[in-house]
């Protein structure tokens, strides 16, 4: 009896001290990236950058577990839509993040309406996203943020007669409206506007354009990922030798990318919110994680998206005390200030949108490989096509 009473004790005890593990609520966070398929170096960097944060910052917040979610929408707007439904219908989602192309944030609007779930962009740039929902939250950027601190810079640096050369569909609209506006303010003139195909670009014959117009200088926007073709084609038309300066968005040398460009991407001028040169301690242990688990792979702008997307999601579940209804997040969210691998960055309350700080950047050799290499700075840039506050 004695013995029996001991051991239903010594059971009561065990099962006790093992409750708080077994009682600790786990948050799911569906990540939706295209993993597979063009935009593929976009899911890889973004994924890399998700779990370059928790690596640093634990899997534990709140007092709740967070659980990352991974699905592959092959960069398809159909996919995306289907697994943003599967991951908060089936898995519980809490929280979305992702979205590496503008078709992909906007398929999951109705979703997100529907079910009241936030979802934080990584990677998409049309200012028209974020009135798709009231649960959209952006930690990349919207393109004119960087295309508007490009044109102050050129205006100011002799640049009077430009053409502007941008891929042909939302973001690029975006970018070239941007830029437009704002140098024609600083009195320069816009002698072209030469709008890329997205799918299959060839530039030689747009590039040919350009040289017969005889420009101060080209500004471009292209996707991540498309910049090596165009700074081949750039080069084989010798533009530089005929006096055409080239300033671009950041896209077009992005860090992934830059060391395979080469030679042609030296002197290049852009405007960004990321480089992985970029001096801080917080840059430097980013980098050294995303190096160390990705076999040495460089970080890129998409790549840090995805590392302030959990930091957003982190410090929501905090300020909410780990209540993970969707509009309590969401507000949690607006207004939201840190310091980023990119520098300091906000959330605007109004907006949903992110408001950082701009980088004008050349491409230098720093230690026997190429870098973006920040010298000028354009601090607390909103989307200039955000409703006026």
């Amino acid at each position: 009896m004695i013995s029996r009473r001991l051991f239903v004790a010594g059971t009561m005890l065990s099962l006790l001290a093992s409750a708080p593990a077994y009682a600790q609520e786990t948050v799911k966070i569906g990540l939706i990236l295209p993993m597979t398929g063009p935009f593929a170096s976009t899911g890889r960097q973004v994924e890399a950058g998700v779990r370059a944060y928790m690596a640093l910052h634990g899997d534990e917040v709140a007092g709740k577990k967070i659980e990352l979610v991974l699905r592959d929408d092959a960069g398809t707007a159909d996919q995306t839509r289907r697994i943003a439904q599967e991951l908060v219908v089936n898995e519980d989602a809490k929280m979305l993040v992702g979205f590496g192309l503008t078709p992909l944030a906007m398929s999951v609007a109705p979703v997100l309406n529907q079910a009241k779930v936030p979802a934080i962009i990584t990677s998409a740039t049309t200012s028209a996203i974020m009135a798709q929902s009231d649960y959209f939250v952006r930690a990349s950027m919207a393109g004119p943020q960087s295309a508007v601190p490009v044109a102050i810079w050129a205006a100011q640096n002799g640049l009077k007669r430009v053409v502007t050369l941008v891929t042909d569909y939302g973001p690029g609209h975006d970018i070239e409206k941007g830029f437009t506006d704002q140098f024609k303010k600083e009195g320069g003139e816009i002698v072209e506007a030469v709008r890329v195909p997205l799918q299959n670009p060839d530039f030689a014959p747009f590039l040919q354009r350009v040289r017969d117009a005889k420009p101060d200088a080209i500004f471009v926007f292209v996707p991540s990922g498309v910049g090596s073709l165009f700074m081949k084609q750039f080069a084989d038309r010798n533009l530089a030798e005929a006096g055409i300066k080239l300033i671009a968005t950041g896209d077009v040398t992005d860090d992934d990318l830059l060391n395979a460009i080469g030679e042609p991407a030296v002197g290049v001028i852009t405007g960004h919110f990321y480089s992985a040169n970029h001096d801080s301690p917080e840059n430097k242990a980013y980098v050294a994680e995303v190096r160390r688990a990705n076999n040495n792979m460089r970080p890129n702008f998409m790549s840090v998206g995805g590392y302030d997307a959990m930091h957003l999601a982190y410090e929501a579940l905090k300020a909410t005390g780990g209540d993970t209804d969707g509009t309590k997040l969401v507000e949690a969210m607006k207004g939201t200030s840190w310091t980023s691998p990119r520098g300091p960055m906000s959330i605007d309350p109004a907006t949903r949108d992110v408001v950082q700080d701009i980088y004008i950047r050349e491409v230098k050799e720093v230690d026997g490989e190429l870098y973006n290499v920040e010298f000028a700075t354009y601090e607390k840039v909103r989307d200039p096509n955000a409703p006026a506050q």
